[in-house]
């Protein structure tokens, strides 16, 4: 099993910034990628953006391409989203979630076997 823990959600003007976090615990050896996912209310869930477990790659839906970046830390078993540019549509639920299986990045959330409990972002006008 896998345990996530994220952090970091607000409320935030548009515009602003903020970066969550997300920390891996448990059998992180088996983590192939790592992903964040948002649900705002009456939506399914959307994703946002992914990275491989090594870091070499990462894939960004095309909505917060050049606003968002996704990174992670080796040492901490943590991935990170920053978020700039923030607009009040980024207003949602973001989830973490990690991925057991080849190839590592996928974009759709039945591709990933664990999630964290989600982080409130909320983004004022």
């Amino acid at each position: 099993q896998v345990q996530l823990v994220e952090s970091g959600g607000g409320l935030v003007q548009a515009g602003g910034s903020l970066r969550l976090s997300c920390a891996a615990s448990g059998r992180t050896f088996s983590i192939t990628a790592m992903g964040w996912f948002r649900q705002a209310p009456g939506k399914e869930r959307a994703f946002v953006a992914a990275i491989s477990w090594s870091g070499s790659n990462t894939y960004y839906a095309d909505s917060v391409k050049g606003r968002f970046t996704i990174s992670r830390d080796n040492a901490k078993n943590t991935v990170y989203l920053q978020m700039n540019s923030l607009k009040p549509e980024d207003t949602a639920v973001y989830y973490c979630a990690a991925r057991p299986k080849f190839p590592p990045i996928s974009t759709m959330a039945s591709g990933y076997d664990y999630w964290g409990q989600g982080t409130q972002v909320t983004v004022s006008s």
